[in-house]
Protein backbone atom coordinates (compact mmCIF):
# COMPACT_ATOMS: atom_id res chain seq x y z
CA UNK A 1 0.00 0.00 0.00
CA UNK A 2 1.10 3.58 -0.57
CA UNK A 3 1.06 6.60 1.71
CA UNK A 4 1.38 10.28 0.81
CA UNK A 5 3.88 12.98 1.66
CA UNK A 6 2.62 16.46 2.41
CA UNK A 7 2.24 18.84 -0.44
CA UNK A 8 3.93 22.23 -0.55
CA UNK A 9 2.07 25.42 0.22
CA UNK A 10 -0.15 26.65 -2.64
CA UNK A 11 -0.21 23.23 -4.35
CA UNK A 12 -3.32 22.91 -6.49
CA UNK A 13 -5.94 20.30 -5.49
CA UNK A 14 -5.69 18.65 -8.91
CA UNK A 15 -2.05 17.69 -8.39
CA UNK A 16 -1.72 14.55 -6.33
CA UNK A 17 0.78 14.30 -3.53
CA UNK A 18 3.86 12.23 -4.19
CA UNK A 19 3.07 8.75 -2.82
CA UNK A 20 5.36 6.48 -0.82
CA UNK A 21 5.04 2.91 -2.10
CA UNK A 22 6.18 -0.01 0.06
CA UNK A 23 8.17 -2.58 -1.94
CA UNK A 24 8.50 -5.12 0.88
CA UNK A 25 6.56 -7.66 -1.24
CA UNK A 26 8.05 -6.75 -4.62
CA UNK A 27 9.37 -10.29 -5.16
CA UNK A 28 6.12 -11.99 -4.14
CA UNK A 29 4.78 -14.63 -6.53
CA UNK A 30 1.22 -13.90 -5.37
CA UNK A 31 -0.55 -12.26 -8.35
CA UNK A 32 -2.88 -10.38 -6.03
CA UNK A 33 0.06 -8.76 -4.24
CA UNK A 34 1.60 -7.81 -7.58
CA UNK A 35 -1.74 -6.41 -8.74
CA UNK A 36 -2.00 -4.10 -5.70
CA UNK A 37 1.56 -2.85 -6.18
CA UNK A 38 0.98 -2.29 -9.89
CA UNK A 39 -2.20 -0.32 -9.16
CA UNK A 40 -0.31 2.01 -6.79
CA UNK A 41 2.40 2.48 -9.40
CA UNK A 42 -0.12 3.11 -12.16
CA UNK A 43 -1.81 5.83 -10.13
CA UNK A 44 1.53 7.54 -9.46
CA UNK A 45 2.71 7.22 -13.07
CA UNK A 46 -0.46 8.67 -14.58
CA UNK A 47 -1.16 11.42 -12.06
CA UNK A 48 2.27 12.53 -10.84
CA UNK A 49 5.20 10.86 -12.60
CA UNK A 50 7.06 10.67 -9.26
CA UNK A 51 6.87 8.34 -6.26
CA UNK A 52 9.00 7.29 -3.30
CA UNK A 53 9.80 3.65 -2.52
CA UNK A 54 10.66 2.16 0.88
CA UNK A 55 11.92 -1.34 1.66
CA UNK A 56 13.70 -1.13 -1.68
CA UNK A 57 16.36 -3.71 -0.82
CA UNK A 58 19.53 -1.64 -1.32
CA UNK A 59 21.60 -1.92 1.88
CA UNK A 60 22.35 1.35 3.67
CA UNK A 61 25.98 0.30 3.94
CA UNK A 62 26.22 0.06 0.15
CA UNK A 63 24.79 3.56 -0.25
CA UNK A 64 27.09 5.06 2.39
CA UNK A 65 30.21 3.47 0.87
CA UNK A 66 29.36 4.98 -2.52
CA UNK A 67 28.62 8.36 -0.93
CA UNK A 68 32.00 8.35 0.81
CA UNK A 69 33.75 7.57 -2.48
CA UNK A 70 31.85 10.38 -4.17
CA UNK A 71 32.86 12.87 -1.48
CA UNK A 72 36.51 11.83 -1.79
CA UNK A 73 36.42 12.28 -5.55
CA UNK A 74 34.74 15.69 -5.53
CA UNK A 75 37.06 16.97 -2.76
CA UNK A 76 40.03 16.71 -5.14
CA UNK A 77 41.47 19.72 -6.97
CA UNK A 78 39.85 20.37 -10.34
CA UNK A 79 43.07 19.38 -12.14
CA UNK A 80 42.96 15.92 -10.57
CA UNK A 81 39.32 15.40 -11.51
CA UNK A 82 39.86 16.53 -15.10
CA UNK A 83 42.89 14.31 -15.72
CA UNK A 84 42.67 11.48 -13.23
CA UNK A 85 44.06 8.89 -15.66
CA UNK A 86 47.49 9.35 -17.21
CA UNK A 87 47.32 10.28 -20.93
CA UNK A 88 43.50 10.12 -20.90
CA UNK A 89 41.26 13.03 -20.02
CA UNK A 90 38.25 12.12 -17.91
CA UNK A 91 36.20 15.26 -18.66
CA UNK A 92 32.86 14.08 -20.03
CA UNK A 93 32.87 16.07 -23.28
CA UNK A 94 36.15 14.44 -24.30
CA UNK A 95 34.59 10.96 -24.31
CA UNK A 96 32.31 9.89 -27.19
CA UNK A 97 29.76 8.26 -24.86
CA UNK A 98 29.75 11.08 -22.25
CA UNK A 99 31.08 8.94 -19.44
CA UNK A 100 33.45 10.47 -16.92
CA UNK A 101 33.65 13.76 -15.07
CA UNK A 102 31.49 16.84 -15.72
CA UNK A 103 32.76 20.07 -14.07
CA UNK A 104 30.62 22.80 -12.53
CA UNK A 105 28.57 24.67 -15.16
CA UNK A 106 29.65 22.28 -17.95
CA UNK A 107 26.03 21.22 -18.54
CA UNK A 108 22.83 23.17 -18.99
CA UNK A 109 19.56 21.23 -18.80
CA UNK A 110 17.30 24.27 -19.17
CA UNK A 111 18.00 26.41 -22.27
CA UNK A 112 16.55 29.42 -20.44
CA UNK A 113 19.24 29.15 -17.76
CA UNK A 114 22.95 29.94 -17.91
CA UNK A 115 24.26 26.64 -16.51
CA UNK A 116 23.86 23.90 -13.91
CA UNK A 117 25.71 24.48 -10.64
CA UNK A 118 26.69 20.86 -10.12
CA UNK A 119 29.55 18.54 -10.93
CA UNK A 120 29.20 14.85 -11.62
CA UNK A 121 30.86 11.56 -12.43
CA UNK A 122 28.91 9.33 -14.83
CA UNK A 123 29.36 5.67 -15.69
CA UNK A 124 27.43 2.75 -17.12
CA UNK A 125 27.24 -1.00 -16.82
CA UNK A 126 30.32 -3.14 -16.45
CA UNK A 127 30.84 -6.44 -14.63
CA UNK A 128 32.04 -6.34 -11.06
CA UNK A 129 34.14 -9.45 -11.60
CA UNK A 130 34.95 -12.12 -14.16
CA UNK A 131 31.88 -14.19 -13.24
CA UNK A 132 29.55 -11.68 -14.88
CA UNK A 133 28.99 -11.57 -18.61
CA UNK A 134 29.38 -8.34 -20.54
CA UNK A 135 26.63 -8.39 -23.19
CA UNK A 136 26.82 -4.80 -24.35
CA UNK A 137 27.92 -5.24 -27.94
CA UNK A 138 24.60 -3.69 -29.05
CA UNK A 139 25.10 -0.34 -27.33
CA UNK A 140 25.56 1.32 -30.73
CA UNK A 141 26.04 5.09 -30.47
CA UNK A 142 26.43 4.79 -26.69
CA UNK A 143 29.15 2.12 -26.88
CA UNK A 144 32.36 2.60 -24.94
CA UNK A 145 34.01 1.64 -21.70
CA UNK A 146 33.75 3.48 -18.41
CA UNK A 147 36.63 5.74 -17.36
CA UNK A 148 37.76 5.52 -13.74
CA UNK A 149 40.13 7.71 -11.71
CA UNK A 150 43.36 5.87 -11.03
CA UNK A 151 44.29 7.58 -7.76
CA UNK A 152 41.28 6.66 -5.58
CA UNK A 153 41.54 3.05 -4.37
CA UNK A 154 38.15 1.40 -4.01
CA UNK A 155 36.31 4.07 -6.00
CA UNK A 156 35.34 1.79 -8.91
CA UNK A 157 34.28 -1.08 -6.65
CA UNK A 158 32.26 1.14 -4.33
CA UNK A 159 30.46 2.86 -7.20
CA UNK A 160 29.72 -0.40 -9.03
CA UNK A 161 28.36 -2.20 -5.95
CA UNK A 162 25.68 0.47 -5.61
CA UNK A 163 25.14 0.53 -9.39
CA UNK A 164 24.45 -3.20 -9.57
CA UNK A 165 22.14 -3.06 -6.54
CA UNK A 166 20.13 -0.25 -8.17
CA UNK A 167 19.98 -2.15 -11.47
CA UNK A 168 18.59 -5.17 -9.64
CA UNK A 169 15.88 -2.96 -8.16
CA UNK A 170 15.11 -1.55 -11.61
CA UNK A 171 14.75 -5.05 -13.05
CA UNK A 172 12.19 -5.82 -10.33
CA UNK A 173 10.23 -2.66 -11.13
CA UNK A 174 9.83 -3.27 -14.87
CA UNK A 175 7.26 -6.10 -14.45
CA UNK A 176 5.20 -3.83 -12.18
CA UNK A 177 5.27 -1.07 -14.79
CA UNK A 178 4.09 -3.62 -17.36
CA UNK A 179 1.21 -4.76 -15.13
CA UNK A 180 0.34 -1.10 -14.52
CA UNK A 181 -0.21 -0.81 -18.28
CA UNK A 182 -2.36 -3.97 -18.39
CA UNK A 183 0.45 -5.81 -20.18
CA UNK A 184 2.02 -9.18 -19.36
CA UNK A 185 4.59 -8.89 -16.57
CA UNK A 186 7.29 -10.03 -19.02
CA UNK A 187 6.51 -7.36 -21.64
CA UNK A 188 9.70 -5.33 -21.10
CA UNK A 189 11.96 -8.33 -20.47
CA UNK A 190 13.36 -8.66 -24.02
CA UNK A 191 13.82 -4.87 -24.24
CA UNK A 192 15.89 -4.50 -21.06
CA UNK A 193 18.29 -7.45 -21.13
CA UNK A 194 21.47 -5.39 -21.28
CA UNK A 195 20.77 -2.92 -18.48
CA UNK A 196 21.14 0.28 -20.47
CA UNK A 197 21.52 2.30 -17.30
CA UNK A 198 23.72 5.28 -16.51
CA UNK A 199 24.57 6.28 -12.95
CA UNK A 200 25.81 9.68 -11.89
CA UNK A 201 27.45 10.74 -8.65
CA UNK A 202 26.48 14.38 -8.14
CA UNK A 203 27.80 17.22 -5.99
CA UNK A 204 25.95 20.53 -5.56
CA UNK A 205 27.95 23.28 -3.84
CA UNK A 206 25.93 25.69 -1.69
CA UNK A 207 24.35 28.38 -3.83
CA UNK A 208 24.42 31.96 -2.60
CA UNK A 209 23.38 33.81 -5.75
CA UNK A 210 20.00 35.61 -5.89
CA UNK A 211 16.87 33.48 -6.14
CA UNK A 212 16.16 34.80 -9.65
CA UNK A 213 19.67 34.04 -10.89
CA UNK A 214 19.83 32.07 -14.17
CA UNK A 215 22.32 29.58 -12.68
CA UNK A 216 20.80 26.93 -10.40
CA UNK A 217 21.79 23.43 -9.24
CA UNK A 218 20.12 21.78 -12.21
CA UNK A 219 17.59 23.56 -14.38
CA UNK A 220 14.06 22.46 -15.16
CA UNK A 221 14.12 19.30 -17.26
CA UNK A 222 12.71 15.83 -17.78
CA UNK A 223 14.88 12.73 -17.55
CA UNK A 224 15.53 10.84 -20.76
CA UNK A 225 15.34 7.15 -19.91
CA UNK A 226 12.40 5.00 -18.68
CA UNK A 227 12.76 5.94 -15.03
CA UNK A 228 15.28 7.27 -12.52
CA UNK A 229 16.16 5.73 -9.16
CA UNK A 230 17.38 8.63 -7.01
CA UNK A 231 19.08 8.68 -3.63
CA UNK A 232 19.04 12.12 -1.95
CA UNK A 233 21.27 13.24 0.90
CA UNK A 234 19.18 13.32 4.11
CA UNK A 235 18.15 16.66 5.60
CA UNK A 236 18.85 18.78 2.51
CA UNK A 237 15.84 19.95 0.49
CA UNK A 238 16.67 20.72 -3.14
CA UNK A 239 14.51 18.61 -5.48
CA UNK A 240 11.31 20.19 -6.77
CA UNK A 241 8.59 18.85 -9.09
CA UNK A 242 6.51 21.04 -11.43
CA UNK A 243 2.78 20.51 -11.00
CA UNK A 244 -0.03 20.93 -13.53
CA UNK A 245 -0.43 24.62 -12.63
CA UNK A 246 3.28 25.31 -13.11
CA UNK A 247 3.93 25.50 -9.37
CA UNK A 248 7.04 23.96 -7.83
CA UNK A 249 6.36 21.23 -5.24
CA UNK A 250 9.13 20.09 -2.89
CA UNK A 251 10.20 16.43 -3.02
CA UNK A 252 12.23 16.27 0.21
CA UNK A 253 14.56 13.41 1.13
CA UNK A 254 12.76 10.87 3.33
CA UNK A 255 14.86 8.52 5.44
CA UNK A 256 14.92 4.97 4.10
CA UNK A 257 13.38 5.83 0.74
CA UNK A 258 14.45 6.39 -2.84
CA UNK A 259 12.69 8.61 -5.37
CA UNK A 260 11.45 7.06 -8.62
CA UNK A 261 10.54 9.41 -11.44
CA UNK A 262 9.50 8.59 -14.98
CA UNK A 263 11.48 9.69 -18.01
CA UNK A 264 10.93 10.40 -21.67
CA UNK A 265 11.35 6.81 -22.86
CA UNK A 266 8.30 5.68 -20.91
CA UNK A 267 6.40 8.77 -22.11
CA UNK A 268 7.24 7.79 -25.70
CA UNK A 269 6.43 4.12 -25.17
CA UNK A 270 3.07 4.94 -23.56
CA UNK A 271 2.23 7.85 -25.87
CA UNK A 272 2.19 10.15 -22.81
CA UNK A 273 -0.11 8.00 -20.67
CA UNK A 274 2.80 7.81 -18.20
CA UNK A 275 4.08 11.26 -17.28
CA UNK A 276 7.65 12.43 -17.75
CA UNK A 277 7.46 15.21 -15.18
CA UNK A 278 9.56 18.38 -15.20
CA UNK A 279 11.77 18.80 -12.12
CA UNK A 280 14.80 20.79 -10.93
CA UNK A 281 17.20 21.03 -7.98
CA UNK A 282 18.27 24.20 -6.15
CA UNK A 283 20.68 23.96 -3.21
CA UNK A 284 20.27 27.12 -1.12
CA UNK A 285 20.88 25.34 2.19
CA UNK A 286 24.36 26.72 2.91
CA UNK A 287 25.90 23.22 2.80
CA UNK A 288 27.17 20.87 0.14
CA UNK A 289 24.63 18.38 -1.24
CA UNK A 290 25.19 15.00 -2.85
CA UNK A 291 22.78 12.79 -4.74
CA UNK A 292 23.03 9.57 -6.75
CA UNK A 293 20.64 9.02 -9.66
CA UNK A 294 20.54 5.85 -11.75
CA UNK A 295 18.89 6.50 -15.12
CA UNK A 296 17.41 3.15 -16.23
CA UNK A 297 16.37 2.87 -19.86
CA UNK A 298 15.58 0.35 -22.51
CA UNK A 299 18.49 -1.33 -24.30
CA UNK A 300 20.15 1.16 -26.61
CA UNK A 301 19.29 -0.74 -29.82
CA UNK A 302 15.54 -0.86 -29.03
CA UNK A 303 13.24 1.43 -31.00
CA UNK A 304 11.06 3.73 -28.92
CA UNK A 305 7.70 3.02 -30.52
CA UNK A 306 4.36 3.46 -28.73
CA UNK A 307 2.74 0.36 -27.27
CA UNK A 308 -0.26 -0.40 -29.54
CA UNK A 309 -2.74 -0.27 -26.66
CA UNK A 310 -1.60 3.29 -25.92
CA UNK A 311 -2.77 4.61 -29.32
CA UNK A 312 -6.40 5.42 -30.09
CA UNK A 313 -8.44 7.94 -32.11
CA UNK A 314 -8.63 10.03 -28.94
CA UNK A 315 -4.87 9.64 -28.35
CA UNK A 316 -3.16 9.66 -31.76
CA UNK A 317 0.54 8.94 -32.21
CA UNK A 318 2.60 11.75 -30.61
CA UNK A 319 6.23 10.75 -31.30
CA UNK A 320 8.40 9.62 -34.19
CA UNK A 321 10.33 6.39 -33.81
CA UNK A 322 13.97 6.59 -32.68
CA UNK A 323 16.32 4.12 -31.06
CA UNK A 324 16.88 4.56 -27.34
CA UNK A 325 20.63 5.07 -27.83
CA UNK A 326 20.15 7.78 -30.43
CA UNK A 327 17.66 9.57 -28.19
CA UNK A 328 19.84 9.48 -25.07
CA UNK A 329 22.93 10.60 -26.97
CA UNK A 330 21.06 13.49 -28.62
CA UNK A 331 19.96 14.74 -25.20
CA UNK A 332 23.48 14.43 -23.80
CA UNK A 333 24.81 16.39 -26.78
CA UNK A 334 22.29 19.17 -26.18
CA UNK A 335 22.99 19.31 -22.44
CA UNK A 336 26.77 19.53 -22.75
CA UNK A 337 26.93 21.75 -25.83
CA UNK A 338 28.52 18.93 -27.81
CA UNK A 339 30.03 19.47 -31.23
CA UNK A 340 32.33 17.38 -33.36
CA UNK A 341 35.08 19.90 -32.57
CA UNK A 342 35.25 18.54 -29.01
CA UNK A 343 36.79 15.32 -30.24
CA UNK A 344 39.42 16.85 -32.56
Amino acid sequence: MSTLVGRAEHADPGFKDIPIIDLVNISSSDPNVQKVLAADIRDACINVGFFYVKNHGIPEETIQTTLEMAKRFFAQPIESKMEAIPSLQVEIRKTPNFKGYSPLLSGNNDPDNAGDLQEGFEFGWEPLDATQRNDHEKDGVMAGANIWPSDLPGFREGALHYYHAAVRLGKLLFPLFALALDLPATYFEDKTRNSAALMKLLHYPPQTTPADDRVIGIGAHTDWECFTILWQEPGIQALQVLNSKKQWINAPPIQGTLVINLGDQFARWTNDIFKSTVHRAINRNGVRRHSIPLFFGTDYDVKLEPIPSCISPERPLRYESITAGEYVKSRLQATYGYSQEVHK
